[in-house]
């Protein structure tokens, strides 16, 4: 009976032995899960990538255009001010002694000018007197001639009319020359008043220039001399204002990419409607997305000879001022489309030594690795030139588990 129980007991080991075997050759018999996308055609742009550095549309240098110390600041960095709007102030006294000597010295000069056009007024009356004079005696003369001949006066009246005659032509040279002499003076004085007038002029230009202005609408930055500093047209910038909105932002494309969009659009006119209807795109330091386009405003007019690269303005909307000069950024443009381009997830291509490689699923749902050929990202996908045809699937999740001749069990990839 013992011998039957040992029996019977080693029989059911037996059995619970094959069937626990059995369990982990269907156990690894399943086939692996996995999650497939299937290629897609269509087409994408093709987009190109420059480092960009953000500046100022306008940017106003702020320096001193005469000498003095400053003793007001009136604006608060890094605020919006108007244009006209007063930012710093030169001590104005000094200039504003100069205005009043200059104007004191205009008013002298305008005083001797009325004084020498009364003087030659008086001396053109005087040679108006003595023309009058001296033709009186003239017809004295010219009387005393006959009756002299026919001896009706004496030879010595006669004489003292031609004496009378000569003395008043003399005495109406000697007024024609006074009124030549006033009229000199006139000259010189009026010269004397417009040099008076031009130095009013230049002190008050000068007076003005203790008032540091803004010359645009803008934000001006840091000021780098503060209250109190003697400042001159040598020392440097106080500060410098920019207009943000719109905000250009440059970079810099090869000659050779420049040349051959210039060959795709011969004429003029068509190059600069190409060009308008190129829409930038600024992915900013944090790799997010500037949300405004931007457009292209110029190109230089000239290659930089270093670098055989040319630099081409973007001008972008800035409202709130969010850029600002200075930021580093990298612009993006579609320059191109690829018809019918084929898209597998980036998450599907991997790499085997140097070689861009892709789990593939057949209609059997076994895998084969296929060496592919990609161009640029699309999006979260990679464009494959080789190795792929569309609608067939390629393995996204679980390739690293993959190999070739595997049976799998795809399940549709979604991408959140």
């Amino acid at each position: 009976m013992r011998s039957l129980s040992f029996l019977g007991s080693a029989v059911m080991l037996l059995l619970a032995a094959a069937c626990g075997h059995s369990a982990k050759v269907v156990a690894a018999r399943k086939p692996l899960q996995v999650l497939v996308a299937s290629v897609q055609q269509k087409d994408v742009p093709l987009y190109r990538e420059w480092i960009g550095t953000v500046d100022g549309f306008v940017n106003a240098e702020i320096k001193a255009q005469v000498s003095g110390y400053l003793v007001k600041q009136t604006y608060t960095e890094g605020s919006f001010v108007r244009r006209g709007q007063l930012l710093s102030q030169i001590d104005p006294r000094p200039f504003q002694a100069d205005l009043d000597q200059a104007e004191g010295r205009l008013a002298q000069a305008q005083g001797q000018l009325a004084q020498a056009r009364a003087q030659l007024a008086q001396a053109q009356a005087e040679v108006a007197v003595a023309a009058a004079n001296q033709r009186r005696v003239q017809l004295d003369v010219d009387r005393y001639t006959p009756l002299a001949q026919a001896h009706a006066i004496t030879e010595q009246d006669l004489d003292n009319s031609t004496q009378n005659n000569m003395a008043a032509k003399a005495q109406m040279q000697a007024a024609e020359a006074q009124v030549g002499t006033d009229r000199a003076q006139i000259t010189a004085a009026t010269a004397a008043v417009q040099a008076a007038t031009a130095a009013v002029e230049t002190a008050r230009i000068n007076l003005g220039f203790t008032r540091l202005t803004a010359p645009i609408d803008g934000i001006p930055g840091i000021a780098q001399l503060q209250v109190g500093a003697l400042v001159s047209p040598a020392s440097g910038v106080i500060t410098t204002i920019s207009t943000l909105d719109p905000i250009k932002v440059y970079f810099t494309v090869s000659e050779q990419e420049y040349l051959q969009r210039e060959r795709e659009y011969p004429s003029p006119d068509k190059f600069l409607k190409a060009r308008a209807r190129v829409q930038l795109e600024l992915i900013l330091a944090d790799g997010s997305t500037y949300p405004h386009k931007g457009k292209i405003y110029f190109a230089d007019r000239q290659v930089d000879v270093r670098t055989g690269a040319i630099r081409i303005a973007g001008i972008f909307p800035n409202p709130g001022n969010v850029l600002r000069p200075g930021q580093y950024g990298r612009v993006r443009a579609a320059i191109d489309q690829d018809r019918g381009a084929l898209l597998v997830p980036q998450e599907a291509v991997f790499d085997l030594q140097g070689t861009r490689q892709l789990a593939v699923v057949g209609r059997d749902n076994k895998v084969s690795i296929r060496s592919v050929t990609v161009g640029e990202t699309f999006g979260h996908d990679w464009i494959v030139h080789e190795g792929v045809k569309p609608g067939e699937r390629v393995v996204v999740e679980g390739v690293q588990k993959v190999r070739p001749g595997m049976l799998v069990d795809p399940k549709p990839f979604h991408e959140w």
